[in-house]
Order: C-alpha cells, then structure tokens, then sequence
C-alpha cells in the first residue's frame, strides 16, 4: 500500500505597517513651528496671541504626538524638525517642574497672595490660610472697602498688624498687611493703572526688604498694551534693599513681558522650587485651573525654600504662598 504525502509552506499575510505620507507629516508639525518660532520671537505681546501663549506647556506636551507622526512617515526632515522643535519646547518648559537648592543663609520671609475677585472672596479662608501658613507677608489684589472689613472682622490684624491699603472698587484696589512693621513708598503705578501699593518691612534681623503688591491690566484685546506698560513699569531690583514683587501679573512665564522683568535680577520662586506649572487661574470653573498668572518674584541675592498653592472659595485665583530665604 503506498502512503500518500500532504506538503506545503504555511505562510501568513504580509503585516501592514503604518504609514502616513509627508504631506501629512508636515501638516502635523507645522503648527509647533509656528508656536515655538512665536514664543522665541516675541510675538506674544500682540493682542490674541498673548492670551493663547499662556497654553505653552500643553503645546509643548502635544507636540510629541507630531513627532510621532513624522517617524511613522518616515520622512528624515519633517523627523529632524519635529524633534527640534518638541526639545525646544521642553526647555521652554520643563525647567520649571525641577528645583533648584536655595543658596542664600539669612532669616526667612514667608509670603501669601490672594487675588479676591472684586472683593469676593472668602474672608475666612484668608484669615485660616494667614493662621495656618504663617506668612509674614499677605498681598492682596482687587481688595474693595468692604473686603478689607471683613478681612479685619475675620481677625486677620491679630496675625498681621501693619497694613498698607489702597483699596478700592472693582478691580483696582490692593492692600498688604504685614507682621512687621510697614513703611509705605512712592507710587509708581502709570496713571489708570491699578493700585499697586509697595513698602518696605523691617524684618529682623535681615537685610531691607521691600515689597510690592503687583497687579497689571488684564491683557485682552486692546488692554495688552497698557498691560505691557504696566509690565514694563515694575521696579528693577536695588542694590540697596531686596526687592520682592508678588501678586497677580495677569502673565505666565511663556509671555516675554515678564521674561523681560526677570531678566533684569529677578527669579520666579515657583520656578525655582519646582512649582512652576502649578496652575493658580481659573479657580472657579469647573474645570481645574490650567494656567500659572500669579507669581512672586524675589531678588536673586535671595532663595526660594518652598511654594505652594490653595484654593480660596469666592475668587477665581488660587492663593499662592512662597517662603523665601533671604
């Protein structure tokens, strides 16, 4: 009996591999090119563009999907762009999530910042914050009349004493209260501007000190340059005493305005503790906040310890507190 053989080769399909052409490869990373040649060159302080920049870091995190695209269509230039410009990006960006060891030895000053929406925020949750973290320094933005009573009726003056006020209606008003001693100086807000109060604290122990409460014009539409004036009217650090500006700059680091002011002798104390993508703005969505506008900025003889940052009922600003070594 003859046995029958059965051969042959069992061979399965070729396996597809994705692929997109360049076209759309280049479709993809053009966008980052654009918003990393725009953040580079400055363009940021046009109306528009200066409220969309603030969106840098999510950029910077979704331009990694472009240069996925662009390895899968294997295309050796739209990969070399897309990889330089997503690196750009991160050093952009990254630098503010790591921290860097506090250099200065002397006494520490700790600060607290509250933007009170029209005088609308939580008086108690002020005062428990002051309680709890205390600050030397409290900086409040849009502080009305009414505010400032119920801030004092909370008992706030039984932690921080010395006040200097400049309260107002609506949007312009500010105040500082301090633990130590108070000496009010100069204006040096532009006419029509809001009340940005400043003065110097006599902290023991330690060097001059001086602060300012910072609020700038909200950079929409044509509001973006009296916000740039405002920007550009900040005091420059001082040989003389340590300068330390903290309130709401209606401006995140992406905006070249406030690179500008750093750049004269300043350091962001959320950017050197690591804290720098924290975002303080908007609050009071129901989405959480998505963007860093509140800041306080110290001489760079002096060091950031720690910073962080508290919802307030009421206000759509998160409070931030920075304790700094001076």
């Amino acid at each position: 009996m003859t046995k029958a053989y059965v051969g042959g080769v069992i061979a399965s399909p070729p396996r597809r591999r994705w692929r997109v052409s360049p076209a759309f490869a280049w479709v993809a990373v053009a966008p980052f090119i654009l918003w990393t040649a725009g953040r580079l060159t400055g363009v940021d302080q046009r109306p528009v563009i200066v409220e969309f920049i603030t969106l840098t870091p999510y950029v910077a995190a979704a331009s990694l999907g472009a240069v996925l695209i662009a390895l899968a269509s294997r295309n050796r230039a739209a990969v070399a762009v897309s990889a330089v410009t997503s690196t750009l990006l991160a050093a952009m960006v990254l630098p503010r999530a790591l921290p860097s060891a506090p250099t200065a030895t002397g006494p520490t000053l700790k600060i607290l910042t509250s933007n009170m929406f029209f005088g609308s925020a939580d008086p108690a949750t002020i005062v428990d914050l002051v309680r709890r973290l205390k600050p030397d320094i409290l900086s409040t933005q849009e502080l009305t009349p009414a505010a400032v009573e119920a801030l004092d009726a909370a008992g706030l003056e039984e932690s921080l004493p010395y006040t200097f006020n400049q309260a107002a209606f609506g949007a312009y008003g500010s105040g500082i209260w301090s633990r130590y001693p108070l000496t009010p100086m100069p204006d040096f807000a532009l006419h029509g501007s809001r009340n940005m109060p400043r003065a110097r604290v006599a902290v023991p122990g330690g060097p001059p000190v001086e602060i300012v409460d910072v609020h700038t014009i909200s950079p929409v539409g044509q509001d973006v340059y009296e916000w740039r004036a405002d920007m550009a009217s900040l005091p420059a650090p001082s040989s003389d005493v340590i300068r330390i500006l903290a309130g709401d700059f209606n401006a995140s680091l992406d905006h070249s305005p406030l690179r500008d002011v750093l750049a004269r002798g300043y350091a962001d104390a959320g950017d050197a503790t690591g804290t720098g993508l924290h975002p303080t703005w908007p609050a009071d969505w129901r989405i959480p906040p998505v963007i860093t506008i509140d800041h306080v900025l110290y001489d760079e003889r002096a060091s950031a310890v720690t910073t962080s940052v508290h919802t307030v009922p009421g206000t759509d600003h998160r409070a931030l507190f920075a304790e700094l070594r001076l």
